[in-house]
């Protein structure tokens, strides 16, 4: 990338703000000014950049005077509202929210899956659901070798999904049971802590969550397989950082496992880990604060001659989030 580029961060104070920041960082993305903005309640603070401290701005229609990129973390209602202006007053912006993921007009990209989608923007790009992502990125790879022809997908989001206020809620419910005492629902409704809810956004008639299928409906359009029959479970389950998802694949011929293995070892933002003789599998613990997409507990469905399950894990702050956003950014503007 040549050149640097005046950045502003959307929802700065949140957690995938907050990682969006640390990635620009880490990945010596070349800002040369960073716009911190969030709402009124965040205004004043500051935060660590490269050695500096930056301040907070409240989000305002004119913030994206001269703001070559943008990245959105706030909310649909937010992005829905402010990210036109920014595209109008000349920014490239890479919206995390559910605004802008199913408009036609606007490309959903995965940098790993389908980067050449990301040419066709103008001036927006949406980031896929964290669930989604971290599926076709494994998936991907798969159907290069053979075409998919159906998924099944049960995950085990953490609660840093939600954002900061689960995070607490989980900490505070834990300790309540372990004290005796009732733990407390607000930001769910019921008490996450030692329970898993098979409950994700709201329900729809057909008796899907949102969530459910916004699974559904990112993976046909990121794969480029607008008919792909998908069926989707979400669950949240009492585990700080990191997602968690039991995949079964089937495929137009069969992919024996070993095979899976190679293809996905050599993967771009993929990495195997699957000797479940030595206890070796991927675990959200160890996946929560790393980029790669790990896979394992790879084998064939013994009830359908053509399928592969998969366990697939993620940071989903990083790859579900800000990560992959930045990415995208890294994309578009490198080239």
């Amino acid at each position: 990338m040549a050149g640097g580029y005046r950045v502003a961060v959307v929802g700065a104070t949140g957690m995938v703000g907050m990682a969006m920041r640390e990635i620009l960082e880490e990945r010596r993305f070349p800002v040369d000014d960073l716009k911190l903005l969030a709402s009124e309640r965040s205004r004043g603070r500051r935060l660590p950049f490269r050695g500096e401290d930056v301040e907070v701005q409240v989000l305002e229609e004119d913030s994206f005077r001269g703001v070559d990129l943008a990245l959105f973390s706030a909310g649909a209602e937010i992005s829905r509202r402010f990210a036109p202006l920014a595209v109008r007053a000349g920014a490239l912006v890479v919206d995390n929210s559910s605004a802008f993921r199913m408009d036609p007009e606007v490309p959903l990209v995965v940098p790993e899956v389908n980067p050449q989608d990301a040419f066709s923007h103008r001036g927006l790009i949406a980031n896929p659901n964290c669930s989604t992502i971290q599926m076709v990125v494994a998936l991907k790879p798969l159907h290069e070798r053979s075409p998919l022809r159906r998924v099944v997908v049960t995950t085990f989001q953490s609660v840093s999904g939600t954002g900061k206020d689960a995070v607490e809620e989980l900490r505070e419910q834990s300790a309540s049971v372990l004290e005796g005492r009732e733990p407390v629902a607000r930001v769910y409704p019921h008490p996450i802590a030692f329970n898993c809810l098979p409950h994700i956004d709201v329900f729809l008639p057909n008796g899907y969550t949102k969530e459910e299928m916004k699974m559904v409906e990112e993976t046909r359009k990121i794969m480029g397989i607008p008919d792909l029959p998908v069926c989707a479970t979400t669950v949240r389950v009492p585990v700080f950082i990191g997602h968690s998802e039991s995949v079964n694949a089937e495929f137009e011929e069969a992919i024996d496992p070993e095979e899976a293995r190679r293809i996905l070892s050599v993967a771009p933002g993929v990495e195997v880990v699957d000797d479940p003789g030595s206890d070796l599998y991927p675990l959200p613990v160890d996946a929560a604060g790393k980029d790669a997409c790990f896979v394992g507990r790879i084998r064939a469905d013994i009830s359908c001659p053509r399928a592969l399950n998969l366990w697939i894990v993620a940071d989903n702050l990083r790859k579900g989030a800000a990560l992959n956003a930045v990415q995208i950014a890294e994309l578009v503007l490198e080239s």
